[in-house]
């Protein structure tokens, strides 16, 4: 049995907000990504994904690491931890909700309670950098 979830996600802020996606039947917000496909770099991933989920084009020559994070999953999944690789990137088109993705939502530094505990490492790593603010 895999031990570790493997994903991706794109980090998009505007006026110190962070992208959050909720998917049909889920509770929790997350930075928008997921899973990677056998034979998938990061990039293609993170291209793919953000594609299905937000229908927008990233640029993949303007993507840019911002951290990898690793944590528990979470109460409910049977898969005990998260790894997940973090970019920021240009892209074209307005983020939308599509395929699995019920609702976005702008998120503060106040709403990381919202969101499963990989994605708060990621809430911390902004304030910390100024990114976001409490």
């Amino acid at each position: 049995m895999n031990k570790l979830i493997d994903t991706v996600a794109w980090i998009h802020l505007r006026g110190g907000l962070v992208l959050g996606t909720r998917s049909h039947g889920k509770e929790l917000f997350f930075i928008p990504g997921g899973k990677r496909n056998p034979g998938e770099s990061d990039l293609d991933t993170l291209v793919r994904e953000t594609r299905e989920e937000l229908t927008v084009r990233l640029d993949p020559d303007t993507a840019r690491h911002f951290g990898t994070y690793e944590a528990p999953a979470g109460p409910h999944s049977p898969v005990p931890r998260v790894r997940m690789a973090c970019y920021t990137a240009a892209f074209a088109g307005e983020p939308e909700p599509s395929a699995e993705i019920e609702e976005m939502a702008w998120l503060g530094y106040a709403e990381r309670f919202r969101t499963p505990p990989v994605d708060r490492l990621v809430f911390d790593e902004l304030l910390a950098r100024g990114w976001i603010e409490r």
